[in-house]
């Protein structure tokens, strides 16, 4: 397994990432949810890099990224993954990002298009509000104790009741990446989505996408990705009968329809 590698963004914060394929392939760039890190793809990396150079990275505030305190904003993130590209000299890429990394890939379709060759928002909304909900997590998680009780909300969340009640192995390496989050992290992270709102401006995105949503999902409903996919020019929408994370639940779907998406 690649060590991860590092480069600085504008404001010095340390950005974590790994890439796997061939350096001859298109960079498929792919951005993690609140709450994980880039371990979140492992299940699909071997799939993908058959065709691509994947290019996965922790957002601030998570994994091996350094984690400034504070609140984050989406501009902030979007500029990460900007500069990580220009450190890698990587002037274009296919985007595909869930819940948080979808908003940082809306953000990308919008400021940034010119980097971007088709993009793929999976389980994600342009808009989370209201702000007052996001305030009360920001000062629960900042308060808590320990960190067991953000993640089996995060747990409940993210996976059906039948995967949970299994005593899953998926489910204790992603409670495992919670726990392991610091919660810094998770507040500033907060912050950046109780301050977005996407609605209008994601009508503005002339890039090629594809929206994936979970049937089931109750942190960016289905009717979100609805949403978005009415908005984004030509947008191509597909719902699978997940929760939230539609790659972990349905690995075998997600990578198919994001393979002949991508392959169009």
């Amino acid at each position: 397994m690649n060590e991860l590698s590092f480069v600085a963004a504008g404001d010095g914060t340390r950005i974590a990432y790994r890439i796997d394929g061939a350096s001859d392939r298109p960079v498929l760039m792919l951005s993690n949810s609140i709450g994980t890190d880039l371990r979140m793809w492992d299940g699909q990396i071997e799939a993908l890099s058959r065709h691509y150079r994947v290019l996965r990275y922790d957002t601030r505030g998570h994994g091996g990224s350094g984690v400034p305190l504070g609140a984050y904003s989406l501009d902030r993130l979007g500029r990460d993954a900007i500069e990580l590209l220009d450190a890698l000299n990587i002037d274009r890429v296919h985007f595909l990002g869930l819940s948080l990394g979808g908003f940082i890939g809306q953000w990308l379709g919008v400021h940034a298009p010119e980097r971007i060759d088709r993009l793929i928002l999976s389980n994600t909304s342009s808009y989370l509000g209201p702000a007052g909900q996001w305030d009360e997590r920001i000062a629960s998680v900042l308060s808590a104790t320990d960190m067991g009780e953000t993640a089996q909300m995060f747990l409940g969340n993210w996976f059906p009741k039948s995967m949970l009640d299994a005593g899953s192995p998926i489910v204790e390496t992603f409670r495992a990446m919670l726990l392991a989050t610091d919660r810094q992290g998770l507040a500033g992270s907060y912050a950046a989505v109780r301050d977005a709102d996407l609605r209008r401006t994601i009508a503005l995105i002339e890039r090629p996408t594809l929206v994936i949503a979970g049937q089931y999902d109750t942190v960016t409903a289905a009717s979100h990705s609805d949403a978005i996919a009415a908005t984004v020019p030509g947008a191509k929408l597909l719902v699978l009968p997940a929760v939230h994370l539609s790659n972990v639940e349905f690995p075998r779907e997600f990578v198919a329809a994001v393979l002949e998406f991508l392959a169009a």
